[in-house]
């Protein structure tokens, strides 16, 4: 049987994790060394699954040169082969993750996000709906290096709860899986660090938009989206317009 897009998205982003470990798991002789050695063996184990399995459609992904004719193709994979290479490097953290989706005509239809330091994988297979919100203030995700400073403006303004960690997927996951509120980025990134996180925020019944509240446009000439919110549909509003310019 042909596995589906869902699956195939689902497979390739785990068994990218599961290399990467192996790759962890070696010894370097720094941080450096072991970031690329990460990035460049997820890189070409993708490249040769995608290859293999689906050899007429595009990648983008954040370690390959950008081949324009992805903008002329009807199925796009967008891929972050290891996303929060800083904390891959850091033997005690968990919050790094494998990106996988796939464009098609215009629109995100499938996308996985491995989590493999916790041996989990969320995809459009079959991610459950986001549990209920708990009592208490709004929890923002926010990243632990880089904090935007319009996200530490809109926790003050909402009387929200900032909460650090590390790769953009491991963010997005932390509304899809209830222990956030919301994931809201303003200081630049792109396409791969957001696809397959989108992908499986929208499964899971989440808000997904720019922060102006238009719509997140994927397989662009620029791959720059430099702004982003993923957050509980009950919150979007509220977010937006706190967002809003005055």
């Amino acid at each position: 049987m042909t596995p589906s897009d869902h699956q195939t998205a689902a497979q390739l982003a785990t068994e990218a994790g599961e290399l990467l470990l192996q790759v962890r798991a070696r010894d370097f002789a720094d941080a450096t060394a072991r970031k690329a050695a990460g990035d460049a063996e997820a890189h070409r184990l993708l490249l040769d699954r995608l290859a293999a399995l689906h050899p007429d459609d595009a990648v983008l992904s954040e370690e390959g040169a950008d081949d324009p004719i992805r903008l002329v193709s009807r199925r796009v994979w967008i891929v972050d082969p290891l996303d929060g290479t800083r904390e891959f490097s850091e033997l005690d953290r968990a919050d790094w993750a494998v990106h996988v989706a796939l464009w098609e005509r215009g629109e995100l239809t499938a996308g996985a996000v491995a989590l493999p330091a916790e041996g989990t994988t969320l995809s459009t297979v079959d991610v459950a709906e986001t549990p209920s919100r708990s009592d208490g203030p709004m929890r923002l995700a926010v990243s632990r290096s880089r904090p935007p400073a319009l996200v530490a403006d809109l926790a003050t303004q909402l009387g929200a709860e900032l909460v650090a960690m590390g790769s953009a997927g491991v963010k997005a996951m932390s509304v899809v899986r209830g222990d956030t509120d919301a994931y809201v980025h303003g200081g630049g990134q792109y396409e791969w660090d957001s696809a397959a996180p989108v992908a499986v925020a929208r499964a899971a019944g989440l808000h997904t938009s720019r922060l102006d509240g238009s719509p997140l446009r994927y397989n662009r000439p620029d791959p720059y989206l430099p702004d982003l919110l993923i957050c509980r549909p009950e919150l979007a509003d509220r977010l937006l317009t706190a967002l809003s310019p005055r």
